[in-house]
């Protein structure tokens, strides 16, 4: 496992901006070229609620770099379940990891999910690389329509693998922009498409976090019989609000999160 933070960081940036080059232009746009610092406020992980690859294997390369256990958020209609990650040092990226119910789906999704977790060994899973070392199974397209047509998670995750779902800029520390609603507006004026589900801006200041995301890039993934163009991943702002005491807030709105999960939607 990884005891650099940011040598960590920086891998999963770079594999996750390989497929999300809207990250990389909008990275631009907010003034990374002009030395403003684009803080990174947290990243997602997707997983399986399965042995060996359930969410606390993922937490475990965290854990170890001095993290500790936050929030924990609950997605019946998705049938999901996360927890976020903190770290003592302000500077640290939030993480926040998922994990799908397994067992609250169909048998064949189920049955589909198990043979692909069975390619991934417990060394793989403790390798440093783990968390952006993408798919570890072949599949076929058409198992992934069928993932798809159940979950649209399941399918995501079986596509893709193991990397960051999204980065996510703190808009608290961007220079030029004070709002989300600003953010939106010009990532529209430049022609990316904001995530609208539940309304462009989720959240508000009584919740103490507003968010908003784009919709994932479209790119070109090889199945095993066919090369396909689907959703990969997608660029996500976070404006926190302090709490009584002052600090920041820390943790994530499930209703919220609910709504940027469909950041990854084919269909919208």
């Amino acid at each position: 496992m990884h005891t650099d933070r940011n040598a960590l960081f920086e891998k999963l940036w770079q594999n996750y901006r390989d497929v999300t080059p809207s990250a990389v232009k909008i990275h631009k746009i907010l003034g990374a070229e002009e030395g403003h610092g684009i803080i990174n406020d947290h990243i997602a992980l997707r997983t399986f609620n399965l042995a060996p690859v359930g969410l606390e294997s993922l937490a475990k390369h965290f854990l170890s770099l001095g993290y500790r256990e936050g929030g924990e958020y609950h997605f019946k209609g998705k049938n999901l379940y996360a927890r976020h990650y903190e770290h003592t040092d302000p500077e640290a990226p939030r993480v926040f990891i998922s994990e799908l119910l397994t067992e609250q789906c169909s048998p064949e999704l189920q049955g589909i999910v198990k043979t692909l977790v069975k390619k991934v060994g417990k060394e793989q899973i403790a390798a440093d690389d783990f968390l952006y070392s993408g798919r570890h199974w072949d599949i076929d397209y058409e198992t992934y329509r069928k993932l798809l047509d159940e979950s649209e998670y399941a399918a995501w995750l079986a596509a893709w693998g193991y990397r960051a779902n999204h980065f996510t800029v703190s808009v608290n520390h961007l220079q030029n922009f004070q709002t989300v609603a600003d953010i939106n507006q010009l990532l529209k004026d430049k022609g990316f498409t904001v995530n609208v589900s539940g309304g462009e801006v989720k959240g508000s200041p009584e919740d103490l976090l507003e968010q908003s995301s784009t919709m994932a890039d479209r790119v070109p993934v090889q199945f095993s019989d066919r090369e396909m163009t689907i959703p990969s991943c997608f660029y996500e702002f976070a404006l926190r609000y302090p709490k009584p005491d002052g600090s920041l807030y820390n943790g994530f709105v499930a209703a919220s999160a609910d709504k940027i999960f469909e950041s990854t939607h084919a269909g919208m």
